[in-house]
């Protein structure tokens, strides 16, 4: 990445920038007697993945997750992209809207964002930017509640609420649900309640490294560790975080155990090197042998989330043009 936002108490922005510096300073090392993570990525590639992927195991083991957030967002990596749009907050439901300035798009993406549906912070803000400035779309990111303060069914509830306040002013053919990592989840789950309720479907749903088994499924959770910023043993803690008691169980909680049929179409990417790479392959398997209709495409290179590295890789550039050809496909056919 090539800028840090830094935000947060000043002692907690110290000891993230000094991580990074010490995990800087061993990767490039490593690259110089040629010990890279991957042959295909470069220093900053793999200090950004290394730092996340730390600042995270940090805040998720440290005892107090109030604080485990304000720790994962004091130093925040993001790339020279400029995002030329506006933000307007939301009071009820609580969230953002992002608007792109200039000519926009006549669609309007709910955007439930990820961060295993415990962490919420400047990337996430980041990310709905981005995804406002590429497609031309106005998009609606709401807060909803997290993990592990506030369980399943908080976070069903939130999307369905986010999905009530904006289908009063637009068309659902009109609106595109995207999602990354547990939005992504989210974003499936929320239309499995739709055609529970015999509502109407959005023109499309996005996932984007979604998180389709809250339970242990596919080598790549384990095998694909030491690449990734999220790791095999998070994920499962993200499970338990959702459903603590074991309440309503993995198979009601998992959008691989759904049935997609009749439901909005599915565009799904995934990073070959991302420990949720084998569900996600798996769930597109599943249900397109259902009927549904599931696609998706994988960047055998990258990483989870890849899309956030927008214009600093090739892979995340063309999974951002590839996400506004798929809204452009599904809308324009209405």
């Amino acid at each position: 990445m090539s800028k840090l936002h830094f935000s947060g108490p000043l002692m907690l922005r110290l000891k993230s920038f000094a991580t990074l510096n010490r995990i800087a300073i061993s990767t490039y090392l490593r690259h110089a007697v040629g010990r890279r993570l991957a042959p295909d990525w470069d220093a900053n590639l793999e200090i950004g993945i290394r730092f996340v992927r730390h600042q995270f195991t940090a805040a998720m083991t440290g005892g107090d997750i109030a604080r485990g957030r304000l720790l994962f967002d004091s130093v925040q990596p993001e790339t020279d992209d400029v995002y030329h749009v506006s933000q307007e907050p939301t009071a009820d439901p609580k969230g953002c809207w992002y608007r792109p300035k200039g000519q926009g798009s006549g669609v309007t993406l709910l955007y439930l964002h990820g961060g295993g549906y415990t962490f919420h912070g400047g990337v996430s803000a980041r990310y709905a930017a981005m995804l406002a400035h590429h497609t031309g779309a106005a998009v609606f990111a709401p807060d909803y509640r997290l993990t592990p303060e506030h369980p399943h069914p908080a976070q069903a509830e939130d999307a369905f609420a986010a999905w009530t306040y904006v289908t009063q002013t637009v068309a659902p053919k009109d609106i595109v649900v995207i999602g990354d990592s547990a939005g992504g989840h989210m974003s499936l789950m929320l239309l499995q309640t739709l055609k529970a309720q015999g509502l109407e479907q959005p023109s499309l749903c996005i996932g984007l490294c979604p998180w389709t088994d809250i339970g242990d499924r596919g080598a790549s959770m384990r095998d694909n560790d030491r690449y990734d910023l999220v790791q095999g043993w998070m994920a499962l803690k993200f499970g338990e975080w959702l459903d603590p008691q074991g309440t309503y169980g993995r198979e009601a909680l998992s959008p691989i155990y759904q049935d997609y049929r009749g439901t909005a179409p599915i565009y799904l990417q995934a990073g070959g090197r991302e420990v949720l790479r084998d569900m996600i392959v798996e769930f597109a398997q599943v249900q397109q042998e259902k009927g549904a209709d599931v696609s998706l495409d994988v960047w055998s290179d990258m990483p989870h989330v890849f899309q956030a590295y927008d214009g600093l890789k090739a892979s995340s550039a063309e999974a951002l043009e590839n996400i506004v050809a798929a809204i452009k496909a599904h809308t324009e056919q209405k």
